[in-house]
């Protein structure tokens, strides 16, 4: 057996989210059943960095799964996008080492999210941007997003129905861009909680709206409860943007 790690691509606009369920169409199961073709009829296992919510997209989600097949690293792309729908592609694949983990062994995470700036909808963006047509100061809302910057318990920016214990999560970049009449927000990490992303854009277009202060953020930090926090962005407009794994960093300090 040898552990594949793949990069996969994916429009999450019909999908009920990543991890398989009970008749609901998800991205896990495609893949699965993409395998499953090119193993006879075998089940293989597919195994994620993490999830994502109903139409949230991927740009770079990794996986890894174990197969038998002596298929080179270069043709693993093409042997399974040629099973898969339009809407999932895997970008690039290669043999990994055995104790590989594409959700364990992460260590940094990257998420965008687009929202619509303008007065008017766009219908041919309406899966992909949320729309926010209300005056915004991004000024502050630049400031606001300042204080997500560094190591804090993150519980007033995780949904509730989460297993995970330790809220503490370190953010590395905290930014918002200004494209044409798009605002991109930029977060990477070294982890992210339920909902996190989504709870803070939500967050941060307040403050752009004018209901809180940038220096609110602090505060909202510091009670580490849902309640404090704003509302909770729709998933379409974020995307999984990049997975970071030890060998990443190496090869980007060998550049």
């Amino acid at each position: 057996m040898q552990r594949v790690k793949a990069i996969v691509s994916y429009d999450g606009t019909l999908f009920s989210g990543w991890q398989k369920q009970p008749n609901k169409r998800t991205v896990q199961t495609e893949l699965e059943k993409a395998l499953r073709s090119i193993h006879k009829g075998e089940d293989v296992r597919v195994t994620a960095s993490g999830r994502t919510d109903a139409s949230v997209h991927a740009i770079a989600q990794t996986v890894h799964f174990d197969t038998p097949l002596a298929i080179p690293e270069d043709k693993w792309p093409k042997a399974i996008n040629s099973k898969l729908p339009d809407d999932v592609q895997v970008k690039r694949a290669v043999y990994a080492h055995a104790d590989f983990h594409a959700r364990f062994d992460a260590v940094e995470k990257e998420y965008h999210y687009r929202v619509l700036t303008s007065r008017t909808k766009d219908i041919f963006r309406r899966n992909y941007v949320f729309f926010y047509p209300y005056p915004i100061d991004v000024k502050k809302m630049k400031e606001a997003a300042a204080y997500l910057k560094g190591t804090h318990n993150f519980s007033s920016f995780c949904a509730s129905g989460t297993d995970v214990v330790d809220m503490v999560r370190t953010i590395y970049r905290a930014e918002i861009m200004e494209k044409n009449d798009e605002l991109h927000f930029i977060f990477r990490g070294n982890g992210f909680l339920y909902n996190m992303v989504r709870i803070m854009v939500g967050t941060l277009l307040e403050v752009g709206k004018g209901r809180r202060e940038a220096e609110d953020m602090s505060a909202i930090i510091a009670a580490k409860k849902r309640s404090a926090a704003g509302k909770t962005a729709p998933g379409h407009g974020l995307y999984l943007w990049e997975v970071c794994y030890e060998e990443d960093k190496k090869q980007r300090h060998q550049v």
